[in-house]
């Protein structure tokens, strides 16, 4: 049965070794009935460190040469005496005091190099383990300690990243012994990847083995590979971090519901602005909006704080928290196993990619967030069926499964809006589906390219040659195709001619060659218009996907007119069958190298348009408060006007 979680606290807590009084000041008990004046359920908290330190009696580990109480134990303690479950946390990809120790735990990376230093860090992080040596078995024996030692409810591994390849003499040798190519990158992580998964399987058979009820989480690896072992889904989302920003809990946001299984998905934010800072303290809008967004999502409540290694306790931290958790609690009633309502499907079939990296996708999102359109992002992993318009953004190379499940979607009625690559077969060659509007020929040799904006699909759009900000592909109609917009080439290309800096390269003539064609359900546009909408964020790059999605979806799910575009709407259902549409209006500011959201933007009488789907609608009101709000009813849409929006809403249809 899927885990019940509802407001948890996660505690990072990597410690050195030269701190020489860890937990000397911790009150366990006054931590403790912070939690419970929170309203916290769930703890994770660290049994052990990415230095490799113990924070509890352990026979098999080291406990922190300072630390001389079992202070993991007696939390363990307090929070079963306060109803709140807690969850272990083992770092099982990095460590620090045992490799040096153990060198034969060690990872070897290509480059020869022991230590994982992330770009985004200042300073080299800490040495990394092979998954195939000796820590393999001492990682278990610790998990299964402290699941006997302590009945915790869960475990949270961390740091399992399948991009820690190694190359020791032991994962040579196997690899080797495997017909595997080490000096391939992917081969190299292929093995890792299936190293990393048994370890993962094996450490879940290991836990559950001694407590069958206990909770899962291993951090690193593909979510789609833990299916079936992860209980909850856990989204670290910190978006002030310098590698994350404000695109990347949208988009995971979006995706993990496709894939959860009826699993929660906590989304973890923190209070901080950057893993590691000890002195950051975000401003209460800011959070709120992290937590209603996940609200607004399906996801559940996750806020992060860095323990103090000597125990100090943070009365500020407590007092930022505790109004934010309590103000959500007023919303239980409706948005527990509230799902969310989707009609639009951006689909990123790609075994193995991170979502996270890739620009086209986000900048998907993010257009559609914008436009206020009701989507999920799937993958192979989810179903598509349910979907009336599949978007695939730039460079999604059709294989023969994804070309299939393509064909059915058209089968049924469901419409495909492709740009750029995507569409093509598996080689770059040619369009893997007959029915596509265009054929191929090659990349544009156009740069930049512009379209020229035309027809119906052009409103809203001025009536001169319009730039993207990417490359395009060459392409021609198809039988039976239209061409609704084309190509207009340069004067010349932007490039150096060996004479010429050639920089202004102003438009020339509309050529035949087609920006935008359509055949029955399939458009395709042959510009990266995604990319271009990541490095620019041109409006009529958006106007022109709202037109597009307004031809194959008429009457969408929620509309609303008068919304700005830095706005956010979500619609869910309750299992009562009530409707909620969540509203988000924080003002976003560009604040040195990060974005900051930070306060409410107040909207005055914002229109909302809800499709009704047959649904008898007796009342509307404002939640918490249930203030009514009048409604009126035509051709199966509803219509409210909501006199004030003060940074977040939930309006509930009955």
């Amino acid at each position: 049965m899927p885990s019940r979680i509802k407001y948890a606290l996660f505690y990072d807590f990597h410690t050195s070794t030269i701190i020489p009084d860890v937990g000397r000041r911790f009150d366990v008990e006054t931590f403790t009935d912070q939690l419970v004046a929170c309203g916290v359920d769930f703890l994770t908290w660290h049994a052990r460190c990415n230095q490799g330190h113990a924070y509890y009696d352990t026979a098999i580990g080291k406990r922190h040469p300072s630390l001389d109480f079992d202070l993991f134990g007696q939390l363990v303690a307090s929070c079963h005496r306060k109803g709140i479950k807690i969850s272990a946390y083992f770092n099982g990809g990095l460590t620090d005091q045992e490799l040096l120790e153990h060198r034969d735990w060690m990872r070897i990376a290509p480059d020869g190099r022991t230590l994982a230093a992330p770009e985004h860090h200042p300073t080299p992080a800490v040495r990394a383990v092979c998954y195939n040596s000796p820590f393999r078995d001492h990682l278990k024996a610790m998990a299964r300690e402290v699941a006997a030692k302590y009945a915790v409810d869960g475990f949270f591994f961390d740091c399992m990243m399948d991009s820690l390849t190694c190359v020791c003499p032991t994962c040579v040798t196997l690899m080797k012994e495997r017909g595997i190519n080490f000096r391939d990158p992917a081969q190299l992580t292929q093995f890792t990847r299936a190293s990393l998964l048994q370890l993962a399987r094996e450490l879940f058979a290991e836990v559950r083995a001694i407590n069958p009820d206990a909770l899962f989480f291993l951090n690193g690896c593909l979510v789609e590979d833990m299916i079936g072992y992860n209980t909850q889904l856990e989204c670290e989302c910190l978006p002030t971090a310098a590698a994350l920003g404000y695109d990347y809990l949208p988009v995971h946001a979006h995706y993990l519901r496709t894939v959860a299984q009826g699993n929660p998905v906590l989304n973890m934010t923190g209070r901080f602005y950057e893993w590691g800072d000890f002195g950051g303290l975000r401003k209460p809008e800011s959070l709120e909006y992290d937590l209603f967004y996940g609200l607004a999502h399906g996801m559940r409540p996750e806020l992060s704080d860095h323990f103090h290694p000597r125990g100090d306790f943070s009365q500020p931290v407590f007092d930022l928290i505790r109004p934010l958790y309590n103000d959500l609690q007023q919303y239980d009633e409706w948005c527990d196993d509230a799902v969310n309502c989707t009609e639009v499907a951006i689909v990123f079939p790609k075994p193995g990619a991170p979502l996270r990296f890739d620009k086209p996708l986000r900048a998907a999102v993010r257009m559609l967030s914008e436009l206020k359109v009701q989507f999920d992002v799937v993958t192979h992993a989810a179903p598509w069926d349910k979907y009336q318009v599949l978007i695939f953004p730039d460079h999604i190379n059709f294989n023969e499964g994804t070309t299939e499940r393509v064909r059915q979607c058209l089968r049924r009625g469901a419409a495909v809006i492709a740009t750029g690559d995507s569409g093509l077969n598996e080689d770059g060659s040619a369009f893997a589906l007959q029915e596509w509007p265009v054929e191929y020929m090659s990349p544009s040799p156009h740069n930049p390219v512009y379209f020229q904006p035309e027809g119906e699909l052009a409103a809203g759009l001025p009536e001169l040659p319009m730039s993207f900000y990417a490359d395009a592909a060459l392409v021609r109609p198809a039988p039976g195709a239209g061409v609704a917009m084309r190509i207009v080439r340069p004067y010349h290309n932007r490039e150096w001619d060996g004479l010429h800096a050639n920089y202004y390269t102003p438009p020339d003539a509309v050529t035949e060659e087609p920006f935008l064609a359509i055949k029955g359900r399939i458009a395709y546009l042959a510009g990266k218009i995604f990319l271009g909408y990541y490095r620019r964020s041109p409006y009529q790059l958006r106007l022109l996907l709202g037109n597009l999605l307004r031809r194959f979806l008429p009457r969408p799910l929620l509309q609303t007119p008068t919304l700005p575009s830095f706005a956010r709407a979500a619609v869910q259902k309750t299992p009562s069958g009530s409707i909620l549409v969540h509203l988000l209006a924080y003002t976003p500011e560009l604040r040195g190298e990060s974005v900051a959201l930070e306060d409410r933007a107040t909207l005055a009488d914002t229109e909302i348009l809800l499709r009704l789907d047959g649904r008898r609608l007796t009342r509307v009101y404002l939640a918490p408060e249930r203030t009514p709000l009048p409604f009126t009813v035509t051709d199966d849409v509803a219509r409210v006007v909501l006199p004030v929006c003060n940074g977040h809403a939930i309006i509930v249809f009955e």
